[in-house]
């Protein structure tokens, strides 16, 4: 049994999602093979799945007929369901949304894909979440699966590393409108007043962003004299990426997440996995993760002072810190783990009649 994931670009959670869950599902019988229309940054993480970079017909056509696929996942890239039946592939294809940004732009983007969806999916797949819920719902005579993505919390844990004097925000994305960065500066630069040591941590991937918007980010971080408080990092392995949620949450800092809206929100997963408490606004995805004071803080978007108000409780309440820290750990290990994403997603080949 092969299974083709096919991708614009191996980067961010998108990859992230890949390699786990074909590393998990490798385990059960399921042969994964993974796509990407263009070369990037995430390669450098690949594990044992066969991974193709093309975007020619000719090289896709001979892929699709050497390994004889049960199926095809395709992920945001609507124009590939009509090429890959253009090019010969008869099993079902499943199309997949993992997050798409602001509502608007989510919106605008399904009602261009409506017509490939309609003409050439054969089945629909995407996060629990209410907003894609609400998408999908114009797909009704689509099959639809709905499910949660998996967290490898055997990779994916508290690491012992280095102990900080100052405590550290951590800050995860790419630097574009959709993931908030102007309000990331802003709390951090507020919460310096009552915080003197405070540093910023953030996690990016360079390539991905506009000329236009990092210029825009270093001036902010000029204007708020951050400079000597901030350390970028760019593509950090990802088998690496333990040490340093580890390290934020030992320093008595947190992640902070300023999203506007997520499908699934991996990095605030991976750092809760990792005994990282977690601040995040409230963007649909992470709902499923965080319960307010129990699990992780929300704070109101575009709220400055709540969200500083609400970091410096989860500095400096040391009891509800550390419940915080254990019962996010306690809530990935039990809501998801690659056992049910696994089950789950073979539960739909069977549906699809392919497993």
């Amino acid at each position: 049994m092969k299974i083709l994931f096919t991708y614009i670009v191996p980067s961010g959670g998108m990859e992230t999602l890949n390699r786990t869950r074909g590393e998990a599902l490798q385990k059960n019988g399921v042969n994964c093979h993974f796509l990407y229309s263009r070369d990037g940054a995430g390669l450098q993480n690949v594990s044992g799945c066969p991974t193709h970079i093309s975007d020619d017909d000719q090289q896709i056509q001979q892929l699709l007929n050497k390994e004889g696929f049960a199926a095809v996942v395709v992920s945001s890239d609507f124009i590939m369901l009509e090429r890959l039946r253009r090019l010969g592939f008869t099993g079902p294809v499943i199309f997949e949304v993992q997050g798409l940004g602001p509502i608007e732009y989510a919106t605008q983007f399904i009602n261009e894909a409506a017509s490939y969806i309609l003409s050439y999916a054969d089945a629909l797949l995407y996060p629990p979440t209410s907003h894609l819920n609400q998408l999908f719902a114009q797909f009704p005579t689509k099959i639809h699966f709905n499910f949660s993505n998996c967290i490898d919390t055997g990779k994916i844990q508290y690491r012992q590393s280095i102990q900080y004097s100052y405590p550290i925000i951590g800050w995860v994305g790419r630097i574009e409108p959709n993931k908030n960065w102007r309000e990331c500066l802003e709390i951090v630069h507020h919460s310096v007043a009552c915080e003197p040591s405070l540093r910023l941590w953030v996690f990016e991937d360079a390539n991905l962003s506009t000329h236009s918007e990092r210029e825009d980010f270093l001036e902010m971080v000029s204007h708020f004299h951050l400079k000597r408080r901030l350390k970028l990092f760019s593509n950090i392995p990802h088998s690496e990426m333990p040490y340093y949620y580890s390290a934020i949450g030992d320093s008595g800092g947190y992640l902070l997440s300023t999203s506007v809206l997520e499908g699934f929100g991996y990095a605030v997963g991976e750092a809760m996995s990792c005994r990282c408490p977690i601040l995040t606004t409230d963007s649909d995805g992470v709902r499923a993760f965080i319960k307010h004071d129990i699990t992780g803080k929300f704070y109101p978007r575009g709220s400055i002072e709540t969200a500083v108000q609400q970091g410096l409780e989860l500095m400096r309440n040391g009891p509800l810190r550390h419940a915080i820290r254990n019962n996010g750990r306690e809530n990935i290990e039990l809501n998801f783990s690659s056992e049910s994403y696994v089950a789950h997603f073979i539960g739909m080949l069977h549906y699809l009649g392919v497993f």
